[in-house]
């Protein structure tokens, strides 16, 4: 299959920059064959690897800040987690997913690749929440926004933030979880366009930032009520 890959258009040599630039190519002939042999990719997605998928997987990395720690839910083939970690070696990546015959590709690539701050972890976001603390969450054709709130919230520390690659989509599934939005004591939630002048149209995020959820927020003011009573009682 790898044979049909495209040519990669100028500018992707512009996003995957240095080092990146030959996980990239490597990471499309993975995609292309290993990927497609096992049901992880479609063989209509192949022509279309580097503008539908890589490139557009990339400039997601203009919304994610410096240093951080980021999980991407339901990885599968990578997408976008992956292709982060190619783009930003200075961020630490967990690709989480349920299927075992898709941590065994992921774990693959990450192995051929040489990626060092990617770990492959299996499971689901339920399982792993409590356990693990993340700043950025990511997720690409997981589920609608408000299915994925319930995911990624609990994964993230209090003012990190969820980054839900949508497209088209985007500016409903936002207004349809309104009511989600403010029951679970998001700081901020709003829709982020990225990669102009790298992938038309440019892609387009919806970012959430995690707040206290409101049920967190009595617990912690009731013992911080408790707290000052008792101070008080041992200083009368």
């Amino acid at each position: 299959m790898s044979e049909q890959i495209p040519e990669p258009p100028e500018v992707a040599r512009e996003v995957f920059s240095g080092d990146a630039w030959s996980r990239a190519e490597e990471f499309a002939r993975f995609l292309a064959g290993p990927g497609v042999v096992r049901g992880l990719l479609g063989p209509r997605e192949v022509p279309r690897i580097w503008d539908r998928h890589l490139l557009n997987c990339a400039v997601v990395a203009e919304a994610v800040p410096a240093d951080v720690r980021l999980v991407d839910i339901g990885s599968g083939a990578g997408l976008p987690g992956l292709v982060l970690a190619i783009v930003r070696p200075d961020i630490r990546v967990t690709l989480l997913e349920p299927l075992l015959r898709r941590t065994t590709f992921l774990q693959e690539c990450v192995d051929a690749l040489g990626l060092g701050n990617v770990e492959v972890l299996r499971g689901r976001a339920e399982e792993v929440a409590g356990r693990r603390e993340f700043d950025v969450a990511c997720a690409r054709a997981v589920a609608p926004l408000d299915r994925l709130l319930k995911w990624a919230l609990p994964l993230l520390r209090e003012g990190g933030e969820l980054l839900a690659l949508k497209g088209e989509r985007a500016a409903g599934e936002l207004a349809d979880a309104e009511a989600q939005l403010r029951a679970s004591g998001v700081q901020t939630a709003e829709l982020v366009s990225v990669g102009h002048g790298k992938v038309e149209p440019p892609a387009t995020l919806i970012r959430v930032v995690a707040g206290r959820p409101p049920g967190k927020a009595r617990q912690a003011a009731r013992g911080k009520d408790r707290a000052s009573r008792a101070k008080r009682t041992r200083h009368q």
